[in-house]
């Protein structure tokens, strides 16, 4: 299975914001005990670079890991180098979108409006992020879904336990899910380790339960 199927598969990646590299061992494998195996670890984190390399060398196979807030073509290349296995951007940037494409590496830029995610598609991005997802909401996903079912859809920003489903309903492939499941803000601990496993043991009964309950077509 490669890297797009995976996420296409799991549907759920856990975005890691500011992380420290001391503690990206403990936050992975707390995610991975949990049941979720894809990371994005974003480019404000303090050496991201070394944190990606990290995690590809203590994990493996066992986690799928790549890049987000990339904002260039040189940060892409460079979190490429390092191990990145898909890069997510906040905006749409054709340079960076050709860049990734050219390492043969999941794109997953991020836009709002349906020009943007037409134009991000048409220059080969595999995925769009609907970012942020939050502002409009899961109604929003499936007005564009709609005239644009061959574009798969991702939203990131605001999901939580309570939406999650609804999102990948109308029309997400998969979901990024950033602070509800990673807050970095706090200290780490044994209990917000173990916090992190609980919510996403949570997250992937969620999918799961879609996936058991619906038609599966219907949202993958």
């Amino acid at each position: 299975m490669n890297v797009l199927e995976k996420i296409k598969e799991q549907k759920i990646v856990a975005v890691i914001r500011s992380v420290k590299d001391k503690d990206i061992d403990s936050i992975a494998d707390a995610l991975l005990a949990g049941g979720v195996n894809i990371l994005e670890i974003t480019a404000e984190s303090p050496n991201f670079i070394s944190s990606i390399k990290r995690v590809k060398e203590v994990f493996g196979d066992k986690i799928t890991v790549g890049a987000g807030t990339v904002l260039d073509p040189e940060t892409a290349s460079l979190a490429i180098k390092a191990g990145a296995q898909f890069i997510f951007s906040p905006t749409v940037n054709f340079d960076t979108i050709k860049m990734t494409k050219r390492y043969g590496v999941v794109s997953i830029p991020g836009a709002m409006t349906p020009t943007e995610v037409i134009n991000a598609y048409e220059q080969g991005a595999d995925i769009i992020k609907i970012f942020p997802a939050n502002v409009l909401g899961p109604k929003y996903l499936k007005d564009i879904h709609g005239p644009l079912p061959h574009i798969p859809l991702m939203p990131t920003g605001g999901i939580n336990l309570s939406n999650v489903q609804e999102y990948l309903l109308n029309g997400a492939v998969a979901v990024g899910i950033g602070s509800t499941l990673v807050n970095t803000k706090t200290k780490l601990s044994d209990s917000n380790l173990k916090e992190i496993t609980e919510k996403a043991t949570k997250f992937v009964r969620k999918v799961t339960e879609l996936k058991e309950q619906a038609n599966i077509t219907a949202f993958i």
